[in-house]
């Protein structure tokens, strides 16, 4: 069985020390942590949001179309500016327009409540986490290729972790009645500083990780995004992914208000539900990258599938609040790998990495533009609660795409690893 971490031996030159790799591998690994943290603050305070605006379910789910749409924005330029400016500068600029958003986002429901002001700041988080979310990933796989083994998981689930403490942060605000604006106010400077040193340990632009030779023109970036547009395999991935994307994002947008509304539970408790949705998926992408290498990504993306299957439908249907919420944990760790595979798999070839990443951010994002209306129109008709059975409905046909994220034969020599 071929690892599924094996790529193409990168070229020579400019060749990392192991010391630089770790240093990066630390690196990507804060900067997916206060990703996590920025966006699931803003998710955790989704309810009391909802509240101030006076929000029905679909006009809830119109404003969370505005952060889609900014990620939608973000996503076709963001591998070319990771092969312009190299990830470090992308997630740094990037993440000044997340805590733009995240303070413009909390002010405006705080002190305007104006749908106008918050959906414009959601515009500005969900481009400032789009292009993040592209240039750390190629990052990610960088680092994965130099090290051999597969941790591309590992830093999703630091994104997780991160979500975690947004919404145990976001809980505990609402406990004690903090004010969304002053609590995304404070969430936006942490997450603004602690970014912008942590990319500075990522691996220098010269070691020829964004497969961008130093003479590529501008012309030839766009004509490398629209050949990659017409790759089949790297569309059948961004597919896959998209579906990856709507099974986690539709428990980001609505799991917390579904059970507020659907199970009669308080605005932190529903923060707390969400908290054990996060879990489910750290701990699966924590423990997911020894299956991957033992099993390889077809059978373990297989079972995570069918994990989060049973796990959704239990969320939605179990009559007891217990296994309710056992569902719940499940649902997080069968939708824990699809996102972070896609991308590796997306990844395979460092030559073409940064373009790839990106078609495929930008079909997997479309589920993050369409998600929240949809299932915003479905919950008004149905209830909140049970418009989430979406989700396994879109799953099962998705087991036919896990073959296609094999690695491919060109992609199976033997990995760029450092050496002391």
């Amino acid at each position: 069985m071929s690892a599924p971490t094996s790529r193409p031996a990168a070229r020579d030159t400019a060749s990392p020390t192991l010391r630089t790799v770790r240093l990066a591998r630390n690196g990507v690994a804060v900067t997916f942590t206060l990703n996590g943290l920025a966006v699931g603050s803003w998710f955790s305070r989704v309810p009391a949001v909802r509240e101030a605006l006076d929000l029905s379910a679909g006009r809830l789910g119109l404003l969370l179309l505005a952060m889609s749409v900014g990620a939608l924005l973000a996503m076709p330029t963001s591998g070319l500016l990771a092969q312009r400016f190299g990830a470090a500068r992308t997630v740094t600029m990037a993440t000044v327009l997340v805590a733009v958003g995240l303070t413009v986002a909390g002010l405006g429901a705080t002190m305007t409540g104006s749908f106008a002001i918050v959906a414009l700041g959601l515009v500005a988080l969900g481009y400032g986490s789009g292009a993040c979310d592209v240039a750390m990933n190629v990052e990610g796989a960088a680092v994965e290729r130099r090290l051999g083994r597969t941790i591309m998981p590992r830093f999703h689930a630091g994104w997780s972790l991160g979500s975690v403490a947004g919404a145990a942060l976001g809980a505990g605000a609402a406990r004690f009645d903090v004010s969304v604006g002053a609590h995304l106010v404070a969430v936006a400077v942490v997450v603004l500083t602690g970014t912008a040193l942590a990319a500075r340990t990522f691996l220098p632009v010269g070691s020829d990780h964004t497969g961008d030779p130093a003479d590529a023109t501008p012309a030839a970036r766009r004509q490398a995004q629209l050949a990659a547009w017409r790759e089949p395999r790297t569309l059948l991935i961004g597919l896959f992914v998209l579906v990856a994307a709507f099974t986690e994002g539709a428990a980001n947008d609505w799991l917390a208000v579904a059970f507020i509304d659907g199970r009669d539970l308080s605005e932190a408790a529903g923060a707390a539900v969400f908290a054990v949705f996060v879990v489910g998926m750290t701990v699966g992408r924590t423990v997911g990258t020894i299956a991957l290498d033992r099993w390889g990504r077809v059978p373990v993306l297989s079972g995570t599938i069918g994990l989060a299957v049973v796990g959704a439908g239990l969320a939605v249907l179990a009559g007891s609040g217990p296994v309710a919420v056992i569902g719940v944990a499940l649902w997080g760790l069968g939708a824990s790998l699809g996102f972070p595979v896609g991308m590796s798999a997306a990844a395979d070839d460092e030559a073409h990495a940064a373009v790839r990443v990106s078609v495929v951010a930008v079909i997997g994002y479309t589920a993050f533009l369409g998600g929240p209306p949809l299932l915003g129109l479905v919950g008004d008709e149905v209830g909140t609660l049970r418009a989430l059975l979406a989700v396994p409905l879109l799953l099962l046909p998705t087991l036919l795409l896990v073959p296609v994220l094999r690695p491919p034969h060109s992609a199976e020599t033997a990995p760029s690893v450092v050496k002391n």
